[in-house]
């Protein structure tokens, strides 16, 4: 099965004001549908912690086509399109009850020696007949940096506390979307669809941690460009580019 499929309806928990579904919660719903298709295909969690190993999420860029609503009933595609440089690759697509689509997202994954905190680079973790070169994006997600021409503001400050931590013991992946999204201002975040998002996961946080997260908005052809980088003692965890 080099593609996995769900159905499902969206539920209110993971809309926003607007009734669209939230990017942060798109995040918790591929994430899942990743990892139950690594189980399938040989190389998931259980697979990968024998050697002590796990997947990291590194970079993810969405492209809300048409973001689906409450109520909607939308299907999820995932499939892996194998090893390029240091990252593995996953595609995502969702499609509406007509086959429309309505999301598309490209993710890059790395894979983490977790007691020497090194990156593996294993060409045969996935057999090759695993592999769909098929692209939901035609590239992978960029570098995200803030922009150097603009000063960011300090938009909040949040300690990673229960609610934030994933079985691993770290922040999950989907809530830095969720800060991110919480650091623009509720006007433009509750009212503007997203239209894109780039994410990177630059170092992990833990409970306890205090994030401070900074923005700055820049105007282009395309829209609003919102930066948001979160930072512990000046280092950067993660940056975001919201495109509204």
């Amino acid at each position: 099965m080099k593609k996995f499929v769900q159905n499902f309806d969206i539920p209110c928990y993971d809309t926003d004001a607007s009734w669209r579904l939230k990017p942060a919660s798109f995040m918790n719903l591929a994430q899942e549908a990743a990892g139950l298709h690594a189980v399938h295909l040989g190389f998931g969690y259980d697979d990968l912690i024998v050697k002590n190993t796990a997947w990291i999420l590194s970079r993810v860029k969405i492209c809300f086509l048409d973001t689906p609503k409450w109520r909607d009933n939308i299907t999820l595609t995932t499939w892996h399109k194998g090893l390029e440089r240091l990252f593995y690759l996953r595609d995502f697509v969702i499609t509406d009850s007509e086959g429309k689509e309505r999301v598309k997202a490209t993710t890059s994954w790395l894979v983490l020696n977790l007691e020497t905190r090194r990156l593996v680079r294993d060409p045969q973790l996935m057999e090759e007949g695993t592999v769909c070169t098929e692209n939901a994006m035609e590239t992978s997600a960029d570098k995200v940096v803030m922009p150097k021409d603009i000063e960011p503001t300090l938009a909040l400050q949040h300690t990673v506390a229960y609610s934030d931590v994933d079985m691993n013991a770290h922040t999950n992946n989907a809530m830095y979307m969720q800060w991110a999204m919480d650091a623009v201002d509720y006007e433009t975040a509750s009212q503007k669809p997203v239209k894109e998002v780039t994410i990177n996961f630059n170092h992990e946080t833990k409970a306890g941690d205090l994030v401070s997260i900074y923005k700055a908005s820049v105007e282009k052809e395309d829209g609003l460009h919102v930066y948001v980088e979160g930072k512990v003692n000046d280092a950067s965890a993660f940056t975001v580019d919201i495109l509204f």
